[in-house]
């Protein structure tokens, strides 16, 4: 995202548009790469919500979150490009907030990979994840990414029936 500062995320995090909604799909190299047509859409609010639930030295990633809202709604996936805008968006509304912080940095790309879009890049969630007791990998020479070490080891568990871990 850019121009970040001159943005309301809050506002954003709020509007829920049209959703929650499932669409079907009829592209079929779509269908076959997600697994079915029933695609969900959830609103930002419900990213915002689930990434409150993650407990200090736990993690998620957001394709868990996506898995979670599929199964919850009955689809068969969660639309993947605004997931991902979302749970950037629920990052830098919590860092307008002055109070009800969102724990944002717990939430990982995949295979554990940190999030460059979150505020103050890498490097702020670098430091509040090793704050929490996890250990950082640095990968690649030019392409350099960060990855949380084992971070199967603590990831947390989203249950539809209430139970967590």
């Amino acid at each position: 995202m850019a121009n970040e500062e001159n943005k309301d995320f809050n506002a954003m995090l709020q509007d829920c548009k049209d959703m929650p909604k499932i669409q079907i799909i009829t592209d079929e190299k779509s269908i076959e790469k997600y697994g079915g047509s029933r695609m969900y859409f959830a609103p930002p609010m419900d990213y915002d919500r689930v990434m409150k639930q993650v407990p200090y030295g736990k993690v998620i990633t957001v394709g868990k979150i996506r898995e979670y809202f599929a199964k919850k709604s009955g689809a068969d996936f969660t639309e993947p490009i605004t997931a991902g805008i979302f749970v950037s968006i629920a990052a830098w509304a919590s860092v307008q907030r002055t109070g009800d912080e969102t724990p944002y940095w717990r939430t990982l790309k995949a295979d554990g990979e940190l999030n460059p879009k979150y505020p103050g890049g890498v490097e702020a969630q670098k430091e509040k994840l090793e704050a929490e007791g996890h250990t950082i990998l640095k990968k690649g020479r030019t392409n350099i990414r960060y990855f949380v070490k084992n971070y199967e080891e603590s990831l947390y568990g989203l249950s539809l029936d209430g139970e967590t871990g």
